[in-house]
């Protein structure tokens, strides 16, 4: 039996009525929560409602995906959203060269196809079309997230002990900040 496809797509709410931006919030919800319990360092830590994840969605991420200041792209499989990144364009007026990928996410049922890379490839043109020649990001080190960013060419600018609590244990994680350029947009 073969898979469904995945699709890569800009997740673009002001363009959605609100009954779907609503079933996307939950399915983005969905996801982050997932993820949460499967032990990634993305911010939050058990116990972590489905609530205080759409909580998170709807207060941090709509409006600036709205505003266009930060641009988010989904993974759907059928109808699913299954994973998602984020690019965020809001830096300070010396710093508009760059922007930030934030929360990489795929579900724990979806793994291992291939999503989190295409993710992260879809943000470098979008990256690129805004005008930015630089990525930056933070990500648990030693976790599979770094060796997926080494892997596409970003670059460990140093990493930060105990930088943050972990998911589901009170222990804190180092943390690695990374880098890629680009070049010239």
């Amino acid at each position: 039996m073969t898979k469904t496809p995945i699709q890569i797509a800009e997740w673009r709410p002001e363009l959605l009525d609100d009954a779907a931006v609503g079933r996307d919030l939950t399915m983005l919800a969905e996801v982050l929560r997932a993820v949460v319990y499967g032990g990634a360092g993305v911010s939050f830590f058990v116990p972590f409602s489905l609530d205080d994840a759409r909580a998170f969605w709807t207060a941090n991420v709509l409006a600036g995906a709205r505003a266009g200041t930060r641009r988010v792209l989904v993974a759907r499989q059928a109808e699913r959203i299954v994973g998602t990144v984020q690019l965020n364009l809001a830096v300070p007026p010396n710093q508009q060269h760059r922007a930030d990928v934030a929360k990489l996410l795929v579900h724990p049922e979806a793994r291992r196809q291939g999503i989190a890379r295409a993710l992260m490839l879809a943000v470098e043109p979008i990256a690129r079309a805004e005008g930015r020649s630089l990525l930056t990001l933070d990500t648990v080190s030693r976790s599979n997230a770094e060796t997926l960013y080494l892997e596409l060419g970003y670059i460990a600018a140093g990493f930060i002990p105990r930088y943050a609590r972990g998911s589901l244990t009170p222990d804190l994680e180092d943390t690695t900040i990374m880098y890629k350029e680009l070049g010239p947009a």
